[in-house]
């Protein structure tokens, strides 16, 4: 007897009907089913913010969501912040422009933390964007890039 189930995933604006057991996180989904990889697993328990989505436009740690729970939702992973072959979205082209990253691993999650950030109002000051942005780690310490990137970033979406 199989213990999966079916469901719909709404995901970078493509419908995807995939087969998962009840307890497959969003996050594997992902990356194991859909082979988004852009996504990362770094501690899988909702403490560093490399497996950051938007979810319906608010960001959520993929690791800690089940893909169950997103059926019926828009989805949207660092793939799909913009069209292939489109320009890049503002907030990943200020992160190359600043060099916001060092070894990379955490910049998708940091760029949807990053796209929230702005779009919800809290990249006033550096100070607001450092507390905003604290959920998301960065081993190599490129937190002084990130905060002029998502100032950078503030500037051109507004």
């Amino acid at each position: 007897m199989s213990n999966q189930t079916t469901i719909n995933l709404e995901i970078n604006g493509q419908a995807h009907t995939l087969a998962v057991e009840p307890r497959v996180t969003l996050l594997d989904a992902l990356r194991d089913h859909l082979e988004l990889t852009g996504t990362k697993k770094g501690c899988d328990q909702g403490q560093c913010g490399a497996c950051t989505v938007h979810v319906d436009g608010e960001r959520v740690l993929s690791c800690l969501t089940l893909a169950v729970q997103v059926e019926g939702r828009a989805v949207t992973t660092i793939e799909g912040l913009s069209d292939p072959g489109a320009e890049l979205h503002p907030v990943q082209s200020a992160f190359l422009e600043h060099d916001a990253f060092q070894c990379g691993y955490c910049t998708p999650g940091q760029i949807m933390s990053a796209v929230s950030c702005i779009r919800e109002g809290h990249a006033g000051s550096d100070d607001e964007i450092r507390e905003y942005m604290s959920g998301n780690l960065c081993r190599c310490g490129a937190y002084p890039h990130i905060v002029e990137a998502v100032r950078e970033a503030a500037k051109v979406m507004s």
